[in-house]
């Protein structure tokens, strides 16, 4: 990894340049490596975030407070195919069961590793530990890095773009990718639109302890102000992911921490005992937001600035994850047929690869959303029974479980 803090010091031209230096971004590089090695590709990393100078040298301590998120099956098995899979898992907690019912209704349907002859359905991993590990195996690979730096102007030129960088330096690149969560404000810049449509909620996220062992349980609960879910953790303690009606989360952000927990009991109820304490409070409004545009001539959209889903089925950052390999995919192609980086008949392939994956996803997630948001007469009964149903019926509950998996599309 070379970092740099000045033009000087740095090529101006390089065949792919990546803004975000995050999960996506960073998943990306690492993805990269054998087409690094195989054609000699320049690659750089825009990140606006200092980096640790050795990320796996100094002792983990992981907080309490830290945000985690639940990698399929699919997505470790990603990670494995990158090489950081066994670095990654030291910080790993197992997904053995998935328990998914409606507060008030007896149906409920279980997802389990054993039925499906596998050690885990997914895995639990805290957000700083896989950006960690991913830097490290950065380190190996010959990038270019601008950090901290962000891109102020982005500009189509003639094979590609130029970029203009908060630290002086003036970069051109063959295929620019965006994986920068869609907060830069370059999507717009360029002049691509977004769909957004809010779900009018917001999801309040925190860690939890219990009073009991989670046996690496995790359960997907919905009540009828939005959808609670809860992740297993080390020890005895959960990530809690609670959705409000968007304004409602102010009151109880402003609950001690004793209110707050017994306020989430009576929600959730006590299938992993008694809720013992509580850690910083986050909030994030929810909305369903896909580009427009995903690919132009030079240009690749990945990630949050791609896509933002519900939270309610975890597969955001698996969705993701899966849109940078097939990318990858796409880029090798393209060098076997000898087109440019950045030929937009690559990266139409690639699009076409990821919009039903995507459409799939969109259409599962929002649909749970949607389905148990509702509350005509006579349908909560029909969910309860399809729940019951979907429990009794082995076949459809295994193709689920592939499916929250990332091992079905």
């Amino acid at each position: 990894m070379q970092q740099s803090d000045s033009a000087a010091e740095q090529p101006l031209t390089h065949d792919i340049v990546i803004i975000g230096g995050g999960l996506v971004g960073a998943s990306l590089g690492c993805a990269l490596a054998p087409l690094i090695e195989r054609y000699g590709w320049r690659v750089a990393i825009v990140e606006s975030a200092p980096l640790p100078a050795k990320p796996l040298e100094t002792q983990w301590q992981p907080s309490f407070d830290a945000r985690a998120s639940a990698i399929a099956e699919g997505s470790a098995q990603r990670f494995q195919q990158l090489g950081v899979w066994e670095a990654m898992r030291r910080e790993a907690t197992p997904i053995r069961r998935i328990h998914i019912s409606e507060r008030g209704r007896l149906g409920a349907t279980r997802l389990s590793a054993d039925e499906l002859g596998i050690a885990a359905l997914g895995h639990v991993i805290p957000n700083a530990w896989m950006g960690r590990v991913l830097h490290q195996h950065l380190t190996q690979l010959p990038l270019a890095w601008h950090c901290p730096a962000t891109v102020e102007q982005l500009t189509p030129v003639a094979g590609g773009h130029h970029l203009q960088l908060s630290d002086g330096s003036q970069l051109t690149a063959g295929l620019t990718v965006l994986a920068d969560g869609g907060r830069s404000g370059l999507k717009e810049q360029l002049g691509i639109g977004s769909r957004r449509e809010s779900y009018e909620q917001t999801a309040l996220i925190a860690h939890v302890g219990v009073s009991q062992p989670h046996q690496g349980v995790a359960y997907e609960r919905f009540t009828p102000l939005g959808p609670m879910a809860l992740l297993p953790l080390p020890g005895q303690a959960m990530e809690l992911i609670w959705t409000h009606p968007s304004g409602s989360e102010q009151a109880r952000l402003a609950l001690s921490a004793r209110e707050f927990l017994l306020q989430l009991q009576h929600a959730f109820g006590d299938r992993v005992g008694r809720f013992t304490r509580v850690g910083a409070r986050h909030v994030y409004p929810l909305s369903l937001v896909t580009a427009d545009e995903p690919v132009r001539p030079g240009l690749a959209v990945l990630g949050n600035a791609a896509h933002a889903l519900h939270p309610v089925a975890g597969q955001g950052f698996n969705l993701a994850l899966r849109g940078v390999m097939d990318l990858v995919d796409a880029l090798a192609q393209g060098a076997l047929d000898q087109r440019p980086l950045g030929d937009i008949t690559t990266l139409l392939a690639f699009e076409q690869q990821r919009s039903q994956d995507r459409a799939n996803v969109i259409r599962f997630s929002d649909g749970l959303v949607r389905l148990f948001g509702l509350s005509f007469p006579l349908l909560p009964h029909a969910r309860a029974a399809g729940l019951i149903g979907l429990n009794l019926i082995g076949p459809l509950r295994r193709s689920l479980a592939r499916r929250a998996m990332g091992l079905e599309r």
